[in-house]
């Protein structure tokens, strides 16, 4: 089974390697590993994230750590380019860098050159060499905010590497009863449920935004409808939206950001309308929709929305629907939503609702907008769903603590 897998490592990065010549997150994922030069440290403490979503996800417990442990070296690794590229100059860690690929001699060579006292990955990220190496090398592995589901590899017949190297793990901080059942069935006891870590970050940042004067200036007194992370799929309906309520003002912030992205969304609104945020100093009052071209601001954007609406629900999955909720609206979200615990919660309490098509966008959205109790009674059962679930960063950082 190693072999195969081993195999499959290689194959991915020669894929990886064909399609960079005309994807350019591809290429940045070959370059930045090639390019990059792994720095000798001393006693670090590593944290790994996917991407920036999962960064996002484990920022509470790293802030913690660093508050903890000033004199210790931070490491972070991503495995995506949406993670390393935007957060590579991080004031919260003295070096990041991109995973290198995920060998045996490579995951050797890292783990013996940054010498980590402890190692931290967030949910989903299982690499078996690395995880080897950490065991060998005698490194506590922790892994925060996991969730695990039955269709999940670790649980079919042939998943006997992937159970292999949850015993490698030191200590499962999971994010519900499910997942440690799930675990125990494995034989697994060490086990903590703690909750993810997203309700703190999300209810952190709610409770002290960064202000964003030219988007106060922007939605004036109107009421403002926010639409985070989309995708084609998202932006076709929102255009039929838009184009029904006229007296709203709309952002849009796709989840890609290059040229032709833009230019998509641009394509379906009214140009004399609609604008970018890297012109919003040429905003005029005819200006009602306003796309944002850059990374980076959403999370401060949703303290101005009075509804949201959370991409990628007709692609692979939605995108974080907390960061909104977090400040108190209503949530829109497309089908695609059954591995997300947290909107499936939302829904059951009618703090979030999910469309299928845009017939059921215009009437669920034409709902909220125009009966303003059924708004603001919806949006605070989601913030009080936030409220209620923080804590996780606490539970985890207060067990590392006492174990060094």
């Amino acid at each position: 089974m190693l072999l195969l897998y081993n195999f499959g490592i290689t194959l991915y990065y020669c894929l990886l390697y064909i399609v960079s010549i005309f994807n350019n997150k591809a290429k940045l994922w070959i370059k930045g590993r090639q390019r990059q030069q792994v720095q000798p440290l001393e006693s670090s403490i590593w944290f790994h994230f996917a991407s920036l979503g999962e960064f996002e996800q484990g920022r509470p417990v790293l802030e913690r750590m660093r508050q903890l442990y000033p004199g210790k070296p931070f490491v972070i690794t991503f495995f995506s380019p949406s993670g390393y590229e935007v957060r590579r100059n991080t004031p919260l860690a003295d070096a990041v860098y991109y995973l290198p690929l995920d060998t045996r001699r490579k995951a050797r060579k890292f783990v013996e050159a940054i010498k980590p006292d402890m190692a931290i990955f967030t949910k989903y990220e299982y690499w078996y060499h690395y995880f080897d190496q950490l065991h060998q090398q005698h490194v506590p592995l922790y892994i925060i905010s996991g969730i695990f589901r039955p269709g999940q590899v670790f649980f079919k017949w042939y998943g006997g590497l992937h159970r292999k190297m949850l015993k490698l793990v030191t200590w499962f901080f999971v994010q519900d009863a499910d997942s440690k059942h799930l675990l125990q069935g494995l034989g697994k006891s060490n086990i903590t449920i703690s909750g993810d870590t997203r309700f703190d970050r999300v209810w952190a940042n709610a409770q002290a935004p960064k202000p964003l004067p030219e988007i106060a200036s922007f939605k004036g007194d109107s009421k403002l409808f926010i639409a985070g992370s989309t995708w084609p799929a998202d932006e076709k309906l929102l255009a039929a939206l838009i184009a029904k309520h006229p007296d709203w003002k709309f952002i849009i912030a796709p989840h890609e950001i290059g040229v032709d992205k833009i230019g998509h969304v641009l394509s379906l609104l009214p140009g004399e309308a609609t604008t970018c945020y890297s012109q919003i100093s040429n905003l005029t009052s005819q200006i009602s929709n306003l796309i944002i071209d850059n990374i980076g601001m959403l999370s401060s954007l949703y303290q101005y929305a009075d509804i949201a609406y959370i991409g990628g629900g007709f692609g692979a999955g939605i995108h974080n629907t907390l960061e909104a909720a977090a400040f108190g609206m209503p949530v829109i979200i497309g089908p695609k939503y059954d591995k997300f615990k947290e909107a499936k919660d939302m829904i059951a309490m009618e703090a979030a609702f999910s469309i299928n098509s845009e017939e059921e966008l215009l009437s669920t959205a034409g709902s909220l907008m125009d009966d303003e109790i059924f708004r603001y009674r919806t949006s605070k059962m989601g913030q009080r769903y936030v409220e209620q679930h923080i804590g996780a960063t606490d539970a985890i950082v207060k067990y590392i603590r006492e174990k060094h």
